[in-house]
């Protein structure tokens, strides 16, 4: 219509309209058009199902539809609740299948997209889709290293996920650039409490400033994790003057970056004004005895703290009496691990020295460190047995006197859970010393012999110790790479598996080297499956099956979803070698 005609009567003459107000016309009658349709669409694209399972699929429709009874009196009202609804249905389902194209499952509160090779153009589609996930708590991201460089278009609509508790942006190559982005959105995240950085170079390089110059006093991170950053010095500064502003941290992981000492004396300084800090990792970290008398001077400093790794430190060895001088103030730890620190026998002694204040201790790694194995029994002495759950001393060197004292603490781990004796050869011919004490109650529940020279006479202990019932909380057992067990002995074992009801991972796998043929107790394990209800993995490397013997096998484990470990078929040695 070009003009428009207003006629009062028969004799009203025409009135023009000028051009701008012809068109504000014409745009006010499409405009009220849509706002009589738009009722009608909601009926359209509203699902059939009950409010109450498409509330829980789209929460944030809760607020619009608790307010229903109440508004709608008023026809203005009731359209842009409807408008809301279908707004919040429409957005959903954008939602659901952006997820499950990259082959996830939507949640309207933990949107995990890790692994999902997400490019610049998904992050960009992603963040128009923020809107429609005001209820998500959990955001992982992680290991899409195609997206660094592009998270500014994604941080800019964080505002619309302000209930965000955890953030994982691992191995995503981020930049300079994105760290600025993600710090200049922290407003938007106010409940943000996980951040996890890890595995990114980016973050390294004296770029970590760029984010945590946007850090704001009282912040509610509780853990962050910058694993393997390449963390320079200048970084290492950066966050120790972050640190007066974390108040409420509580988990701190910077595994996997080498520390200077000036970083240590930076970082410590720091670590007062971090009195929840629960959870210090400084695993492989390139610390020495230098670093552990800088470290131990700061631990008065975190007397909250729970959890303390320093594993992997292979020139620590020779320093932790400096580092034990204050360990006695965490009269709260739980977890110590320093495995693989090349610990000396003076170190152990130090640690023995300690142990009687550690009241609250539950797990000890000292695994891969030879030099326990002469010094066990002391230790023994001094720690919490009657706590104690998880107890590591693979590969420790132990000797017969170092294995006769463990054997007689078992009494006393009364609370321990898993046990790891692998690699420690005399373990061989003396199973029955730790097998014997163990009671009906006991709790073990992963017990690893791996290459611990076992015979046909340890397994018959261990088949003793099944049918008395001790091990009926196994979950994990690991007995591989232990060829010097004769067939009997595993014919025996099997033959008492309803004792492990609870096994769920067995391993009895062999040596590279050595292929040996299961033919003389196959009958056996195949026997004993039916009663093994909880397995859900089973590892057999490097023993040779014959065809009709594997298929026989793969019969039964496929009806109870069991996972297969095993080569392909070989041609048995004679060699009966471990």
């Amino acid at each position: 219509m070009d003009s428009t005609e207003a006629t009062k009567g028969n004799s009203e003459s025409v009135q023009k309209i000028s051009p701008l107000n012809l068109i504000m016309n014409q745009l006010r009658r499409k405009a009220s058009f849509t706002e009589r349709k738009k009722p009608t669409m909601g009926r359209l694209f509203r699902p059939s199902e009950s409010n109450d399972k498409r509330n829980s699929g789209i929460p944030e429709m809760k607020e619009s539809e608790a307010s229903e009874g109440k508004d709608n009196n008023d026809p203005g009202k009731e359209i842009n609740n409807t408008d809301d609804e279908t707004s919040s249905v429409v957005g959903w389902g954008r939602v659901k299948q952006f997820v499950q194209k990259l082959g996830k499952t939507p949640h309207s509160q933990n949107l995990s997209l890790s692994h999902c090779d997400l490019t610049a153009t998904d992050v960009v589609e992603l963040a128009t889709l923020l809107p429609f996930l005001a209820q998500l708590e959990v955001m992982d991201l992680s290991w899409n290293d195609l997206i660094g460089g592009s998270l500014k278009a994604f941080t800019a609509h964080l505002q619309h996920v302000g209930k965000l508790r955890v953030l994982k942006l691992c191995n995503c190559r981020l930049t300079a650039q994105d760290l600025t982005a993600l710090g200049e959105a922290l407003d938007c995240i106010p409940l943000i409490e996980v951040l996890d950085l890890s595995w990114n170079i980016g973050v390294g390089a004296g770029n970590f400033r760029h984010f945590t110059e946007h850090l704001q006093p009282e912040s509610t991170l509780k853990e962050l994790r910058l694993v393997d950053c390449q963390l320079s010095e200048t970084d290492i500064i950066a966050l120790s003057e972050a640190l007066p502003m974390l108040s409420s941290l509580e988990e701190l992981d910077l595994s996997n970056n080498k520390l200077s000492i000036k970083g240590m004396e930076n970082l410590t300084s720091s670590l007062g004004s971090t009195p929840r800090l629960k959870t210090l990792k400084l695993s492989m970290c390139g610390l020495n005895k230098d670093s552990l008398s800088v470290l131990g001077q700061a631990l008065r400093f975190i007397p909250a703290l729970e959890h303390f790794d320093l594993s992997c430190n292979k020139e620590a060895g020779g320093g932790l009496a400096t580092l034990t001088t204050n360990l006695a103030l965490l009269t709260h730890l739980r977890s110590l691990d320093m495995h693989l620190c090349c610990l000396t026998e003076e170190d152990v002694l130090a640690l023995v020295q300690v142990a009687p204040s550690l009241k609250e201790l539950r797990e000890l790694d000292l695994s891969s460190n030879k030099n326990v194995g002469d010094t066990l029994q002391n230790l023994l002495q001094t720690l919490p047995l009657s706590q104690i759950t998880k107890l590591p001393l693979n590969n420790c060197a132990l000797s017969t006197p170092a294995c006769h004292a463990l054997a007689t603490a078992m009494q006393k781990l009364q609370q321990l859970e898993s046990l790891n004796l692998s690699w420690n050869k005399c373990v061989g011919e003396n199973l029955r010393q730790f097998l014997e004490l163990l009671q009906s109650d006991c709790k073990l529940q992963e017990l690893r012999l791996s290459s611990c020279n076992l015979t046909t006479e340890d397994l018959l202990h261990l088949e003793s110790a099944c049918q008395r019932g001790v091990l009926s909380q196994l979950k994990r057992l690991d007995l591989s790479y232990n060829g010097s067990v004769g067939d009997g002995g595993w014919t025996s074992l099997f033959g008492k598996a309803a004792g492990l009801k609870g096994l769920e991972e067995l391993d009895v796998s062999l040596r590279p080297s050595a292929f040996l043929s299961v033919s003389p107790w196959m009958p056996a394990l195949l026997e004993a499956l039916p009663h093994l209800s909880s397995l859900t993995r089973l590892s057999l490397q490097h023993w040779a099956l014959t065809s009709a013997e594997r298929e026989k096998l793969e019969k039964v484990l496929s009806k109870k979803n069991i996972i297969l470990e095993c080569d392909r078929l070989a041609t048995p040695t004679p060699k009966a070698a471990g």
